[in-house]
């Protein structure tokens, strides 16, 4: 299950670690971008960069999608950067490093074939700065894998309404125009551009929302109908929506 990993955090008891372990990373929204964006990456990538890795969930993935490249998650959360590398060694993963970072003032230049920013740049002030540090960081003619929330998302079934105030973020999320704009002015070129989170996807998520409010709340409440909401996420996963809570871009730098 996509997450498991984190059952070897040290900082969790055992019933949380054998959930984990049957469940994966119990975070529906976070289910729905791994399905959303795993299967858009291909090709053969020797260096990649998971920019604000977090719990390192996309940075593991990596690692074990291309075993023969070096994966490196950049976060300033030193803490759970110290996590990770715990989770990695007891892992026996021999391709990932993490290391502090930020994802605006990025010390790589023309390094990696692949970087990866999942629902980051949302929670950085100056994003122009964090796409150009971005796209200094690619090789020429390496990828940028870029989602963010979109502006608006559906709630529940009839309405679109602006994407409510998460802690830590600057802006609610972006317009497809907007992101791609600004993704072009940082000097990439756009592959692919499109919404997700589909209807299925989106209740699932909203009602994920209500029960932990984004700050994991109610744990036992939501442990209990997590496996629900991911099987009906699941099933929406192949949703092609014309607009979504989400966006999903693939650009890359010019040779």
């Amino acid at each position: 299950m996509h997450g498991s990993e984190l059952a070897y955090d040290p900082d969790i008891g055992l019933l949380e670690r054998l959930y984990i372990r049957i469940f994966g990373a119990p975070i529906n929204g976070l289910q729905i971008r791994i399905r959303r964006i795993m299967p858009k990456i291909s090709g053969n990538p020797t260096s990649i960069l998971d920019a604000g890795c977090g719990r390192g969930v996309f940075t593991y993935l990596m690692a074990r999608k291309f075993p023969e490249a070096t994966v490196r998650g950049i976060d300033t959360d030193q803490n759970q950067l110290r996590k990770n590398s715990v989770i990695a060694k007891i892992a026996k993963f021999k391709n990932v490093y993490f290391e502090q970072q930020n994802v605006s003032a990025l010390s790589f230049t023309d390094e990696f074939d692949l970087v990866l920013s999942v629902d980051n740049i949302e929670h950085i002030e100056d994003d122009h700065q964090a796409l150009t540090s971005l796209a200094k960081a690619l090789k020429s003619g390496g990828e940028l894998v870029l989602h963010v929330p979109a502006y608006e998302r559906r709630w529940f079934i009839f309405t679109f309404q602006t994407n409510f105030d998460v802690p830590g973020h600057y802006r609610p999320g972006y317009t497809l125009n907007d992101i791609t704009r600004k993704i072009s002015e940082a000097g990439l070129e756009i592959k692919e551009a499109c919404y997700t989170y589909g209807f299925l996807e989106n209740v699932s998520n909203n009602i994920s929302y209500l029960i932990t409010k984004a700050e994991a709340k109610n744990k036992l409440v939501y442990a209990m109908i997590y496996p629900l909401l991911n099987f009906i996420s699941w099933m929406g996963r192949n949703s092609r929506p014309e607009k979504g809570a989400g966006i999903l871009i693939i650009a890359f730098k010019p040779e």
